[in-house]
């Protein structure tokens, strides 16, 4: 067991690196050397160095303490102890770095600086620790007023870019958003990934043989419950077991060949699963060894 936590600690401690990493070149190599921004702590940042000329990786450390400030009250300890170190991180690497510049085309800027500043913050909140505040204020509003995360951080950044346009000008601003777009998508990818999930319920005579092929052939948790059939209130009725469980999209196919080799006559039903929590399909679903930011 000791050994497990051992190796979760620098295994999120790595990952966390190179987190930090990719979304310093983002910012080093596409925003900063063209005037982008990008949403949240990280564009307001950008916008007053941009302004000033005070260090950018300055203010990133100084305009994140009251969000993380709030975190401490809003989040775990331990996910405003790894935001500290994390931030400190990539406040460093910022400073120190000194990656050539690689395009002048506007429109890769912010493809690419979007991308790779999204999958450095998609890798770090996967493993408990954030690069941005606005994702912890939006959790604070959110529990004390009932406003969506979402909403919040909309809001927040719809403000920025709209001082980005009156300071810089009209379009920065608009590439900006096109940034901030781009990062918001892959961050959500990095976290959620590439998987595609899909709820089944099956009925058939052959439930248990079906239910031992799923657990056995496809190694997905599922959960049964009582149903019966029969021809009317007076006809002959049969009790047996209804199956239900979750497995990823890519399956489905390998599903009904394992069906239909039991019991071509199964009843399936098929529906699209948005979020699953808990349970004992977790095992199965959940790929990501520690979603500890499962707010943002």
């Amino acid at each position: 067991m000791k050994h497990s936590k051992t190796y979760n600690f620098f295994s999120e401690f790595l990952q966390i690196v190179f987190g930090i990493t990719l979304a310093s070149i983002g910012l080093k190599v596409f925003l900063l050397p063209n005037g982008f921004l990008d949403g949240g702590v990280t564009g307001m940042a950008l916008l007053v160095g941009s302004q000033f000329d005070i260090d950018i990786s300055v203010l990133l450390v100084l305009f994140s303490i009251p969000f993380l400030i709030l975190g401490y009250f809003t989040v775990s300890k331990s996910i405003v102890i790894k935001s500290i170190l994390s931030i400190i991180g990539l406040a460093l690497f910022i400073h120190y770095e000194t990656f050539e510049t690689v395009t002048n085309d506007k429109l890769l800027i912010s493809i690419f600086g979007g991308l790779f500043l999204g999958a450095g913050i998609g890798i770090s909140i996967r493993n408990g620790s954030v690069l941005d505040g606005s994702e912890i204020l939006g959790i604070y509003i959110n529990d004390k007023f009932g406003i969506s995360i979402g909403q919040v951080i909309l809001f927040f950044n719809i403000i920025l870019f709209s001082i980005t346009a009156w300071v810089i000008s009209t379009e920065v601003a608009l590439y900006s958003i096109l940034t901030y777009i781009v990062t918001a998508k892959v961050t959500d990818l990095v976290i959620e990934g590439f998987e595609d999930f899909i709820g089944v319920t099956i009925v058939s005579k052959e439930y248990r043989t079906i239910k031992l092929a799923i657990m056995k052939d496809l190694g997905a948790g599922l959960t049964t419950y009582k149903g019966s059939k029969g021809f009317g209130s007076k006809g002959e009725q049969e009790d047996f077991d209804i199956i239900h469980t979750v497995i990823n999209r890519i399956d489905i196919k390998k599903m009904h060949r394992i069906i239909d080799r039991i019991d071509e006559n199964a009843f399936i039903i098929e529906f699209d699963v948005n979020s699953v929590k808990g349970g004992v399909l977790r095992h199965y679903l959940d790929k990501k060894k520690n979603k500890i930011l499962p707010k943002i």
